[in-house]
């Protein structure tokens, strides 16, 4: 499945570019939002992306939009040091979601649809989920598990994890979701979500845990002040709860600077879904910036 944009028609009315301001996509991924930013309006649009295969996907469009855009290899959780000096943003996006090229790309080992070395490092850098799932004891692969993924099977998964190690090194995807499957029983964990594979929850763990998703999300949130002008827009798409609660606990903590622009959470129409279905658990929160902390707030989800 190709590169989709999520929500682009939603990001664009939230974050409303405006000609000659200063917009930073912190997810490149395959520059659909980028692109969509840049056409909108005569604006300049710095991209990063924490994945080095992201630059080549970003040097087509450097040729076309030349100096109205630049890209950056840069987490999250770097954007202070990399553009607190030299600039300050009116629009910024952050798309917490996996790249569709990730997820795609059989060597990444990030899904367990084709068989592929279990790795799921987003910068192709540090431990891997083989390292983890090889190495990490028991105990801790449970609470992983548990923490990241919310699975109720957690204990049981992680024993059996340990048990098959012990018979070899665990190399692949499929062999995990094998040995993950085999220990709650092939199908799913839980009769609610009929369609959820038995291994997606533990997947989901390992990669959050080995990409620290969830401290790369909230040390970016706490850096906004440093790098944003007054009155600057905020978009922010997430995928699952753990990512939501990360942006809603911020959003409490910010409330005299950050007051939401959708007074309720926008979701995909099923018109988008029935295009793209790996939207369907998208999440669009957006908030404008008063950096005085004197502006009245209200609601948001």
């Amino acid at each position: 499945m190709s590169h989709v944009p999520v929500l682009l028609s939603e990001v664009l009315g939230v974050l409303s570019p405006k000609d000659g301001e200063r917009c930073l996509d912190c997810t490149f991924g395959g520059g659909g939002h980028t692109r969509a930013l840049l056409d909108a309006s005569d604006c300049c649009v710095s991209a990063i992306d924490r994945d080095p295969d992201a630059e080549a996907r970003a040097a087509p469009l450097k040729e076309e939009y030349g100096n109205r855009f630049d890209f950056s290899i840069c987490r999250f959780s770097e954007i202070a040091d990399k553009f607190a000096e030299c600039r300050r943003f009116d629009v910024v996006l952050f798309d917490f979601g996996i790249s569709s090229f990730q997820v795609d790309e059989c060597d990444r080992g990030f899904s367990f649809s084709k068989d592929a070395p279990l790795d799921m490092r987003m910068s192709k850098s540090g431990a891997s989920a083989r390292d983890v799932v090889n190495s990490f004891a028991e105990g801790e692969l449970a609470d992983i598990i548990w923490t990241y993924g919310e699975e109720h099977a957690s204990r049981k998964i992680a024993a059996a994890i340990v048990a098959a190690r012990k018979e070899g090194t665990i190399e692949t995807t499929v062999q995990l979701a094998d040995i993950v499957r085999k220990s709650v029983g092939f199908g799913t964990t839980n009769k609610k979500y009929s369609k959820l594979d038995a291994a997606t929850k533990t997947f989901q763990a390992l990669r959050i845990f080995v990409n620290d998703e969830l401290r790369e999300i909230s040390d970016a949130l706490a850096q906004l002040p440093q790098i944003l002008n007054d009155g600057a827009r905020v978009a922010m798409i997430s995928f699952h709860a753990l990512e939501g609660r990360v942006v809603k606990n911020w959003a409490a903590a910010n409330k005299p600077h950050f007051s939401p622009i959708n007074k309720n959470v926008i979701k995909p129409s099923l018109a988008e879904i029935r295009k793209n279905p790996r939207s369907r658990s998208a999440v669009l929160r957006s908030f404008a910036y008063n950096d005085r902390g004197d502006v009245a707030v209200g609601g948001g989800a």
